[in-house]
This record gives C-alpha cells, structure tokens and sequence, in this order.
C-alpha cells in the first residue's frame, strides 16, 4: 500500500494512480474517504474559514497515524503551499494550519519557508487526471537556503490523483530529501 486509497479488487496490490508509474512519495495515509460529511466538513474548512478545525483534523490524524509518523522518522512537517495570490484571496493556507497543529502535538518542526509554489494554476477540482498533472508542471520550488533532511512529510487536505503531491515530492527530492512521506484528511475514490 502506498497511497491507502481503497482497492477495487481484493487481488489488486496497488490502485491505478501508484500502480501506474514510478512515484517521488515513499508512502501515504489519510484519515477518511472524500464523501459526505468529510467532504462538506473540508469544503467549510477551506472554504468558509473555519480555521479552528485544522485542530481537530490534526488530532485525528495524529491520533490515528501518531505511531506511522514514529517508524518513519518524519524530520520536517511540510503543508503544501498555495501561490501568494490565493493566500492572498483565501487569508489562510488550510494545510499550513493542518501542519502546524500536528507539528504542536508531535513535536515534530514544521517547515513552511522551504516548499513554494512558483506558478499560479488553475484549481485542480476544475481538472481531469491528465489536466491536474500538466497544471502542475512547474508548480513547485525549493528554497535555496533550505538544508535537506532524511524524511518529510507533507500535509495536505484532500488526496484526489496524487499529482500536487507527487510534483512536491519530485522537487523535495531533487533538492535533497530522502524520503518523502505524506498525511491526508481525505482521499478520492478516482477521477
């Protein structure tokens, strides 16, 4: 299991999105499927600034994958990060809050100055499977000043086809990290 998106035959080892090419992400878990009240909980979240549940998410996540964090020797929390602009629109970044509650109950640094989003694109709810990887072409940078560590884990919302989190492992990796582990609130069932 690399992803925890759930299998459409008991025979199948990984689903279509990790087995169909190599991948940056060492492996992943997510806290529930993306469907109702999940769904409609993130979209208030995200959308309706209800920033306190970031915490509540986070405790969640860490109550359930506190030990998985552990055996992967995270070193560094990353949220994946939004373009200036719309942080500038949404007044807040949903995983950066996700990030740093989980960072407060495991003691674990986050890093939020390392990971940038360098390009503006399109929302990737808007985009097919092949559309959300070409979107994403670029996306991504690292801070120079950044020094690499072993494991990362990333943080993000929704885990729909993987690509916004493939293409920021891609450059973390380039950059110098080792691993790169990631914890989602919800998961798609596919595009």
């Amino acid at each position: 299991m690399r992803c925890g998106k759930p299998l459409r035959k008991e025979t199948q080892e990984y689903c279509a999105d990790c087995g169909s090419s190599v991948h940056a992400l060492t492996q992943g878990r997510n806290l529930w499927l993306h469907q109702e009240p999940v769904s409609g909980a993130l979209y208030r979240f995200k959308y309706k600034n209800r920033r306190c549940w970031g915490k509540i998410f986070a405790e969640e996540l860490a109550a359930r994958y506190g030990a998985q964090i552990e055996r992967w020797k995270i070193d560094e929390i990353m949220p994946i990060p939004l373009h200036p602009s719309r942080l500038r629109k949404r007044g807040f970044n949903q995983s950066g809050i996700l990030a740093e509650e989980l960072s407060a109950l495991t003691g674990i640094p986050v890093q939020k100055e390392a990971l940038c989003r360098m390009k503006k694109t399109t929302p990737q709810k808007e985009l097919d499977r092949k559309g959300r990887q070409k979107n994403l072409k670029g996306a991504f940078g690292v801070s120079k000043s950044w020094k690499p560590c072993k494991n990362v884990l990333l943080i993000d919302d929704i885990y729909t086809t993987g690509a916004t989190l493939e293409h920021a492992a891609k450059v973390l990796k380039i950059a110098g990290a080792q691993n790169v582990y990631f914890l989602t609130v919800s998961i798609g069932q596919g595009i």
